[in-house]
């Protein structure tokens, strides 16, 4: 399932969604505000370059969207059914989680979106190994 080729590769490890091998960003994951967000301009291996065009990442927040309103309803139904937690502890569980969790989905955004019109393709992959 997270074998090289594979979309989800290239989501989960951050890696480059045409070859697989270069950085998607240029820190790890960090709460630092300058630093979360910040991409490489092109890949390393195979020299895609990430912002395609100008203001290309604002799509991802539409994907980041859709991830915040799953999580929330995830954390709600698990707070209020689960643990049995009233509406207003409910409301501050999703609130923590979302300030600990903004960082791993505002990420997970950008590469899932550029993974949207990026496909893996093999023969860069393989011009990498050649070259390194």
């Amino acid at each position: 399932m997270f074998k090289k080729g594979t979309k989800l590769y290239s989501i989960f490890n951050n890696k480059c969604p045409r070859c697989h091998e270069g950085e998607f960003f240029k820190h790890k994951l960090s709460y630092n505000p300058k630093k979360v967000a910040v991409i490489e301009e092109n890949c390393s291996h195979c020299d895609l370059k990430y912002m395609m065009e100008p203001s290309f990442f604002f799509g991802a927040m539409y994907v980041n969207y859709a991830l915040a309103v799953a999580l929330f309803v995830a954390i709600f139904i698990i707070a209020k059914v689960f643990i049995g937690l009233n509406i207003l502890h409910s409301f501050i569980a999703i609130i923590v989680v979302s300030l600990i969790l903004g960082p791993i989905t505002l990420r997970l955004s950008r590469i899932i979106w550029i993974n949207i019109f990026v496909s893996y393709d093999k023969k860069y992959a393989e011009k990498t190994k050649k070259v390194s």
